[in-house]
């Protein structure tokens, strides 16, 4: 097979890159531009584990062909805190101890930062719905939902 070259911005930086035609985005982000904080669950677009924001968009970055982020913009988990300040999404899964070995963490913030970048204001059964595409095996998911709506509410009143 013959490598892609494609063009694109992740986390707000122009990145280059070299791609075969069937490699997926999250093995391009892992593998080839050393982003490991974006996490491969199940590989079927069935966990969440894997979320990235593509031009706006929540996807799960294992059914995203990586020579389709030509031209787009990628937002993964390293790009959500600004340098050594955690994103407020970041501070509250802390707070409320809304994470546990950490494997879907990156998804469920992705997730939720999309989600109030969407809706600002969200209901507890918005949020549930929202990240009902995220699993979690540790962790029940009160505690994360509790987070995201402390989060909601400390970003509204900012």
């Amino acid at each position: 097979m013959s490598q892609i070259a494609v063009s694109t911005t992740v986390n707000g930086d122009a990145v280059e890159y070299l791609c075969e035609s069937d490699e997926t985005l999250l093995d391009v982000l892992r593998d080839r531009l050393e982003l490991t904080g974006t996490k491969e669950g199940c590989g079927s677009g069935d966990c969440g584990a894997c979320s990235v924001i593509l031009d706006g968009r929540l996807v799960c970055s294992c059914l995203v062909l990586g020579a389709e982020a030509e031209g787009r913009e990628v937002e993964t988990i390293e790009g959500m805190a600004e340098g050594e300040t955690l994103h407020p999404l970041q501070k509250k899964f802390l707070e409320h101890a809304a994470l546990q070995c950490g494997v879907c963490t990156p998804g469920f913030l992705v997730a939720a930062k999309a989600l109030l970048e969407t809706n600002p204001d969200p209901s507890e059964t918005e949020v549930r719905y929202w990240l009902a595409g995220n699993l979690c095996r540790c962790t029940g998911y009160d505690k994360i939902v509790r987070a995201v709506l402390d989060t909601a509410k400390d970003m509204r009143s900012v």
